[in-house]
């Protein structure tokens, strides 16, 4: 039964440092076999930023699978903003914006969704989900098949802010079409997971959407505090383990069990489970 920590919104520059080091022992004690990083690395992408989250991740567990997010991209430099949004990234973190994880398991995918034309949102475009229904069509489809993206593909329950990717719809139909099980972001600073049929009423496939919130940043929302995911995975059940900072370490938040029955996803206590 493979398992995922996924952390988003690390924000260097706005990072409380007691966080991050009891974020690197709670995940080596984890010992996940895949940790994804779903983007917000920096506060405002200046290369002092990035070579301090570079140097945090190679502290962290590998494999990693990481993509950027909006905060990413210059967001003063316009010069650089429209010229070479993600060179900081690129050079610091990975030049690898399609990266791909795989195992006897698993196979996870990530889109980079950071653009230069918008401040909040982001896009997915069309040339990403032909790479990406290419990479799953020639996979096993016995694999539990993961979208990583930085930008959400669902809202936050109760939210009027929404900034859902651009470009959700037609990436909706193709991960229909290659048989994406679960979809990873954060972006809100909040965590949430659901059926992505309850907001996208047109999906037909259903399709778990798990949203990590802050990590690691002082820039909290809601008042909800940092903290990550811990997911178990196999073909028909996932588990999500909240881990959720306390003022002094991170501990267990309330754990949501989903289990596909003739293949929708369902959470467990809505099956008397």
């Amino acid at each position: 039964m493979p398992k995922l920590a996924h952390i988003s919104d690390l924000h260097f520059g706005k990072v409380d440092r007691r966080i991050a080091d009891a974020l690197h022992d709670d995940l080596h004690d984890f010992s996940p076999a895949l940790l994804v990083v779903s983007g917000d690395l920096t506060q405002r992408a200046k290369p002092s930023q990035f070579q301090a989250a570079a140097d945090y991740l190679k502290t962290l567990p590998s494999p990693q699978l990481v993509v950027p997010g909006n905060h990413d991209v210059p967001a003063v430099n316009w010069f650089a903003r429209f010229l070479t949004p993600l060179e900081n990234y690129k050079r610091y973190i990975t030049s690898d914006l399609r990266p791909v994880y795989q195992d006897d398991e698993l196979l996870v995918m990530g889109i980079s969704t950071a653009r230069s034309f918008t401040r909040q949102g982001g896009i997915i475009r069309p040339e990403q989900l032909i790479d990406l229904a290419l990479r799953a069509r020639q996979t096993p489809e016995r694999l539990f098949k993961v979208v990583v993206t930085h930008h959400p593909l669902m809202p936050a329950p109760g939210e009027l802010r929404t900034d859902l990717v651009s470009g959700h719809r037609q990436a909706l139909q193709t991960f229909e079409q290659v048989g994406v099980d679960l979809l990873m972001s954060g972006h809100f600073h909040l965590a949430y997971s659901g059926d992505i049929r309850t907001h996208h009423t047109a999906v037909k496939r259903s399709i778990l959407s798990v949203h990590a919130g802050t990590a690691t940043s002082t820039r909290i929302r809601h008042r909800e505090p940092q903290g990550y995911n811990r997911l178990t995975v196999r073909l028909d059940h996932v588990t999500i383990q909240p881990r959720i900072w306390d003022g002094g370490r991170f501990v267990d938040g309330v754990p949501t069990h989903y289990t596909r029955i003739d293949g929708e996803w369902w959470r467990d206590e809505a099956i008397g489970r």
